[in-house]
């Protein structure tokens, strides 16, 4: 485990967690359609990365989910748009997850990044967030 110190503490970071930042700095970025949100539907995460996140009670959970969008969807779009999930990260950035709207980076996600992205979502224990 690596040691991260910072502000004069320090916390252990995980294997995932490591994998996590790696996977996040690596896949690629674009501009979304102001005011979209057709992928923002339910979504799993990691604990490492659910625990990133704000709280949501049981209530506002079980709405989201009925009205079948993320819990973390305000009125301006993702409310957790830096740490928002892997899985939200890749949408647009490979022909498997599409945007709607057409919308991609300049260059889309390394296919053995994606494969390991993939991977490590399936090796991981995933929550509904």
């Amino acid at each position: 485990m690596a040691v991260i110190r910072g502000a004069g503490q320090s916390r252990r970071m995980t294997q995932n967690s490591q994998k996590i930042r790696f996977f996040r700095r690596h896949i690629p970025q674009f501009e979304c359609v102001p005011g979209c949100h057709d992928c923002c539907g339910p979504v799993t995460a990691s604990s490492e990365e659910r625990a990133q996140l704000p709280a949501r009670s049981e209530a506002q959970r079980a709405a989201a989910l009925a009205a079948w969008v993320c819990p973390y969807l305000g009125e301006h779009g993702c409310e957790v748009y830096l740490d928002r999930p892997l899985i939200c990260r890749l949408f647009g950035t490979t022909p498997r997850l599409a945007c709607p709207n057409g919308k991609a980076p300049a260059v889309m996600i390394d296919p053995r990044l994606e494969e390991a992205v993939y991977k490590s979502l399936a090796e991981t224990r995933q929550l509904l967030i």
